[in-house]
């Protein structure tokens, strides 16, 4: 027993204790308040069957309505199962990014396997810093039952279970071995869910038995709690620096990162890129923050860039990073800056991002700074002769975006021509979801975003398999509002279909535009690029010549409806007539395996090896030594 002498406490499982607890957070920004936590993804076995299972059993038992609301009333926790627990991390790092890291969802696995499987998914959401509530079961903590099924036995240790291997890829990671324990171990973990800087995975292993084991709860655990997002605001003598170095470059770029977004700090940017006419490249997290036919915007910036933004950075004296943890695609691995004199301004929530490459940092709100960044450099402008060099620079690109949407590339069209097709489809309330391979790249320099929601790639981690249940996150956060389009290539469709027997279940309405080209795209250029001509990048039968799946078939197995499209013209078609249907479908085309895709403008640092027999090796490596001469740090 706990709490003040005499106080209200409330007899419940250690489960049901945790599924009443998360059921009364919120929090709230701006004046807004939501459900931190308003659902649970999850598969059940033994490890979390008679516990975490019991409990949302007895919570649906109890409330009678359990219709899935991203904002359910208070004490409703809904539980919707998935197919395979990393889908259903994704699933939750998806919703959390579609609601500005708002809110999130709890995913709940068994002991052993159920459990591992969710470490890739924890991985992806702290790379990507997005909140999610990770709950596997874990070993007996009377380890009465010793070892038990699906136990990993460590010599060295009997308080080592597969769960440690959830340290490295969580922001906090607690083992409730005793029921008091769990108070402050929930307290900890909203904390972090709903910290903008330090959030990620929070992962909290519940042994078996303690999730079974009564306790008498002070009441006050279970009350209405909510959690304030705060805005920092930037220390006057960090802007005052940052607003001396803005007023003394000469040719200042903007790198807006994935911060602008979470802090809907979009309409700030605008304002401050009209205001001072400095040009905004972005990042995959940060797309759409300016719109793209904003005078200012000059798209994305790096290994996969834009011609105009990585021309722009190779001349910039000042880059102003908003939001932005500086990936090496960003940087181009260190090279894309290259005046010998640049500089840097940080504009992040997360003093780690803040401080990086040397910069003048502020640490501080994305929407707060700009806001007062503006209104310091209040009558300031760029040189006249420089806006001039962006705009032509941005008309330039545009018209290579036109070129590379509308190819006529036969017999099989480019992925960029699917791409063109979707992009002059969609709509502003429409959203893409893409994570990994060759379409990112393309993404990222073609794709024509008017504001964040349109674009959900997650290139943090670069997870194959991330699109398909990213698109049951994303259309859970957004309600009816817009179509929700994952494009999915056949490598990433193969490693990870389960999620749309979810999709299917659920009545999700999701278009999943699925593409097939036989093989790894990116890699296999990569691979002929480093002088490994390709080599185990193509899906071929052992003696030769395509395996014979059927990929749309497939599809429809799982009981979507599959719309076959041979060429642009028909996938144009398909996709209005996918739009108004009212359940899920995919549309299934293929797309020539060797491109072409867009003409780069960066690097990408991929060691050459030193030494072959090989002449394509030998010339890769030739090139590898020049480009890397460019390479430095930002100090």
């Amino acid at each position: 027993m706990m709490g003040r002498p005499g106080a209200a406490t409330v007899r419940l499982t250690v489960a049901q204790a945790l599924v009443r607890f998360l059921a009364a957070q919120h929090t709230e920004r701006d004046g807004v308040e939501r459900r931190l936590i308003p659902g649970v993804f999850g598969i059940f076995g033994h490890g979390n069957v008679a516990g975490i299972g019991q409990a949302l059993l007895q919570a649906a038992a109890t409330d009678g309505d359990q219709a899935w609301s991203a904002d359910p009333p208070e004490g409703r926790l809904p539980y919707l199962m998935v197919r395979n627990e990393q889908g259903g991390v994704h699933a939750a790092a998806a919703f959390a990014r579609a609601s500005n890291r708002l809110q999130t969802m709890a995913v709940t696995t068994s002991i052993g396997p159920g459990a591992t499987n969710m470490v890739t998914g924890a991985a992806l959401a702290t790379t990507n810093r997005l909140p999610v509530l990770l709950l596997p079961a874990d070993i007996f903590a009377t380890r009465a039952p010793d070892p038990v099924l699906q136990q990993l036995e460590d010599p060295r240790s009997l308080d080592i279970s597969v769960n440690d291997a959830f340290k490295p890829v969580s922001r906090f990671w607690d083992r409730i071995n005793r029921p008091e324990q769990l108070i402050p171990s929930a307290l900890a973990a909203m904390r972090v869910l709903t910290d903008p800087a330090e959030t990620g995975a929070v992962t909290l292993c519940l042994p078996q038995d303690v999730q079974a084991e009564a306790f008498d709860w002070p009441a006050a655990f279970f009350d209405h709690r909510v959690w304030r997002v705060a805005r920092p605001v930037p220390e006057p003598a960090a802007l005052d620096r940052a607003v001396a170095a803005i007023r003394a470059a000469q040719r200042p770029l903007v790198v807006a990162g994935g911060g602008v977004v979470y802090s809907e700090a979009a309409g700030a940017l605008r304002d401050f890129a009209t205001a001072t006419g400095i040009p905004v490249a972005d990042t995959h997290a940060g797309k759409g923050a300016i719109n793209w036919d904003h005078p200012s915007a000059v798209g994305g910036l790096g290994a996969t860039g834009t011609a105009a933004a990585n021309s722009l950075a190779r001349q910039a004296d000042l880059v102003i990073g908003v939001g932005t943890r500086y990936s090496d695609f960003t940087t181009a691995s260190h090279t894309v800056f290259a005046d010998p004199g640049v500089r840097f301004v940080n504009v992040n929530v997360a003093a780690f991002d803040a401080a990086k490459l040397g910069a003048t940092s502020i640490v501080a709100d994305a929407r707060t700074t700009l806001q007062a960044l503006t209104a310091a450099l209040d009558g300031h402008r760029i040189d006249p002769a420089y806006g001039r060099e962006i705009a032509r620079l941005a008309k330039d690109w545009q018209q290579v975006v036109d070129e590379c949407y509308h190819r006529d590339h036969r017999p099989l069209p480019a992925q960029t021509e699917v791409f063109g097709a979707l992009n002059e489809a969609m709509g502003p309330d429409d959203v893409v979801i893409n994570a990994a391979g060759s379409m990112p790249g393309d993404l990222q320099c073609l794709w024509r975003a008017s504001n964040p929601g349109e674009y959900h790639v997650e290139y943090a981690y670069s997870c194959m398999g991330y699109e398909i249940p990213a698109a049951i996150g994303a259309r859970l956060a957004r309600g009816e509002r817009g179509q929700v389009v994952a494009i999915v290539g056949d490598g990433t469709y193969q490693m990870a279909p389960g999620e749309l027997a979810t999709i299917v279940a659920e009545r999700l309405k999701v278009i999943i535009v699925l593409l097939q080209n036989h093989g790894f795209a990116s890699i296999g250029a990569l691979s002929e690029s480093v002088g490994s001509q390709r080599f185990g990048t193509r899906y071929q039968m052992h003696e030769g010549g395509e395996v014979p799946f059927d990929l749309a078939a497939n599809a429809a197995s799982f009981g979507l409806e599959v719309l076959r499209c041979n060429g642009i013209e028909e996938f144009r078609a398909n996709y209005r007539k996918a739009a108004e249907l009212t359940g899920p479908v995919a549309l299934f085309i293929e797309t020539d395996l060797l491109g072409p895709s867009p003409p780069g403008s960066a690097w990408w640092d991929v060691p050459v090896a030193q030494v072959s027999e090989l002449d394509s090796t030998r010339q890769a490596l030739a090139e590898y030594e020049t480009e890397k001469a460019a390479q430095r740090h930002y100090l």
